[in-house]
């Protein structure tokens, strides 16, 4: 298939038409009896993957084509029917099928030693198992649909694409020892970037065992001003070249450099969408780089109400705590602590949520109480309190005055990634 891109020619982006027609051209003149779709989870709604999806299901239909949808879970819980029914419009529930990280995967091989410290600079040596959900193996699918956005992401520098497979639907070994890499090479040198040590191991994971699978990507490059989503790129393609297109238009839609270091930055996090720390510190992740030494991160997280994804990562950010890289690299290389050397994942989350000290990170939540997010490394403040003197309906996106005081907004971290210009120019990055 030759690779299909679309681009908006305004600032609204592709219309729903548009997307329709370059979605039936991927279809065009394939003999197919069994399709995989393999979209995100809830946590990328604004992806539009949701709607890119509902076509694809209702196209395949038409075709009498069967058609299995999996959403790319990763390490997170399953998609609601609240959320199904919101992202993935009248596909019936009943079609979803679960990944589960722990027991559905099969090895391929593993991305060798030697690759790995050359592309680390020596900072990790070990092997890493390539592993996929078993279903991405299985010869009936004459097709897999891999659908979602290139944005800004914190463990691989730019999302999506390979990154679908071996963690959205991949084992624990790649997972875990994939965000560690990210973690001790340095989220500061990769986000925003495209060929990064993590995004080279998925690139040799796809290039070594999934070249002989029929995998299609669909890649969108959307944001999503006032909450309504626009569509600026559409990148189909079954190689490496549709995520490069990708990344150079995500890199112009999602990154904002600001004039200067933010002495003090609020952030919302809609309830739908983000539930634990695990999926809210994006608000960390995002704005790290844009934060001055000794500011203020304040998270407004009125849906927060655990830290991790599952029990067992949520004890585990418990026991240990968002404090700071070389603390949580310490208890990670202690053999008393088997549990975190078990949950690789887990401690490279306790990294990147961590300011390492340099400026402050305040939750405001309604259901966790102020002692459980202070013990975890976070001031805490009420959401209620917090919430009037910050008015997530009443503040623009970008910079405001509240009281006589600069402060700067952004109501979704997740769809970008904001830099201080003055200090990425002076660090020579």
């Amino acid at each position: 298939m030759k690779d299909i891109y679309v681009t908006g020619q305004t600032e609204t982006g592709l219309s729903r038409d548009q997307i329709k027609e370059a979605l039936v051209k991927s279809l065009a003149g394939r003999n197919i009896k069994k399709v995989l779709i393999l979209p995100p989870d809830f946590t990328r709604y604004h992806s539009n993957a949701g709607f890119i999806t509902n076509v694809y299901y209702h196209l395949l239909r038409d075709m009498g084509v069967q058609t299995d949808i999996m959403p790319a879970l990763g390490t997170h819980v399953p998609v609601s029917k609240e959320q199904w029914d919101r992202m993935f419009g009248d596909i019936p529930y009943e079609k979803m099928l679960v990944h589960n990280w722990r027991k559905d995967v099969v090895k391929l091989g593993e991305i060798p030693a030697d690759f790995i410290s050359d592309i680390t600079e020596g900072l990790w040596t070990e092997p890493i198992d390539v592993e996929v959900n078993r279903l991405v193996m299985d010869e009936s699918y004459d097709l897999i649909i891999s659908p979602g956005q290139v944005v800004p992401h914190e463990v691989i520098g730019m999302s999506n694409h390979a990154k679908n497979l071996f963690v959205g639907v991949g084992g624990s070994s790649m997972i875990n020892k994939s965000h560690m890499v990210g973690a001790v090479y340095g989220m500061d040198r990769m986000m925003g970037k495209d060929y990064t040590p993590v995004r080279r191991i998925f690139d040799y994971g796809m290039e070594h065992f999934l070249n002989k699978r029929p995998i299609m990507f669909v890649l969108t490059v959307t944001t999503a001003p006032g909450g309504n989503i626009r569509t600026h790129g559409l990148f189909i393609g079954e190689g490496r070249e549709c995520l490069t297109h990708a990344v150079a238009l995500a890199q112009e839609k999602n990154i904002d450099f600001l004039p200067h270091g933010l002495k003090k930055c609020v952030v919302y996090l809609d309830p739908t969408e983000f539930t634990s720390t695990w999926l809210g510190n994006k608000a960390v992740y995002r704005t790290r780089m844009a934060m001055a030494g000794n500011g203020e991160l304040i998270i407004l997280a009125p849906g927060v109400r655990h830290f991790g994804e599952d029990e067992t990562v949520d004890k585990l950010i418990r026991k240990y705590g968002y404090k700071g890289r070389l603390n949580t690299l310490a208890a990670f290389r202690d053999e008393k602590n088997a549990d975190l050397r078990a949950n690789m994942g887990a401690a490279a989350h306790l990294i990147h949520g961590s300011s390492d000290g340099r400026f402050s990170i305040t939750y405001a939540v309604k259901e966790i109480s102020r002692e459980e997010i202070e013990s975890v490394g976070f001031r805490s403040a009420g959401y209620e309190e917090t919430a009037r003197k910050y008015d997530p309906e009443k503040l623009k996106y970008g910079f405001n005055t509240v009281d006589g005081e600069e402060i700067y907004f952004i109501p979704n971290p997740a769809l970008g990634l904001w830099i201080d210009r003055e200090r990425f120019e002076s660090s020579g990055s």
